[in-house]
């Protein structure tokens, strides 16, 4: 009994331990885009900013880009960013729009995650930190990974449509 207690004390002490999501590495990075709690709400639907801002996640095969097979452009919807290419995604079987590599490699910062007792790589994108997923080991060639993408982090614009203001706007701030 006495040590059924401490094997359970432990391993809530151990779960806890690793609820944080940040490293050193992490606070010393600033992004360029900084809004408040408050101006995030204002701009984002109350699933956007969970999952956007709170490092939520939808359920899967419940989000809008899961089995999108248009060619287009996915973007970060909390700052227009261009993050993927429809050409690097594939079906991966998950639930979640997955590819196999950003648009560009600056465009996803990678952070160690050490949420709900494991340790995997989270990815925000690199204008706002605002969280998209989580990248796996276990993609197809070239690379080899799972770039995990929760459909309400992103907007898609297909080829040849109009761009969203919030693409506009990063495009005119940020180039290319």
């Amino acid at each position: 009994m006495r040590l059924s207690l401490v094997l359970i004390l432990s391993l809530a002490y151990i779960t806890g331990a690793c609820q944080t999501t940040s490293n050193a590495e992490e606070e010393k990075y600033t992004y360029p885009i900084q809004k408040t709690d408050e101006e995030w709400k204002k701009m984002l639907s109350d699933e956007q900013f969970y999952i956007l801002r709170r490092q939520g996640t939808e359920y899967a095969f419940s989000g809008a880009y899961w089995d999108n097979k248009k060619k287009g452009t996915y973007y970060s919807a909390a700052t227009g960013q261009p993050l993927f290419s429809s050409e690097h995604k594939y079906t991966s079987g998950t639930g979640w729009p997955s590819f196999y590599k950003p648009i560009d490699e600056n465009a996803v910062k990678e952070i160690v995650d050490r949420s709900h007792g494991m340790v995997r790589t989270e990815v925000v994108d690199s204008g706002s930190g605002s969280h998209l997923g989580h990248v796996f080991n276990d993609g197809p060639a070239p690379t080899g990974l799972r770039y995990c993408m929760n459909s309400a982090a992103l907007l898609f614009v297909a080829d040849g449509e109009e761009l969203p203001t919030i693409v506009k706007a990063w495009k005119d701030d940020y180039g290319k």
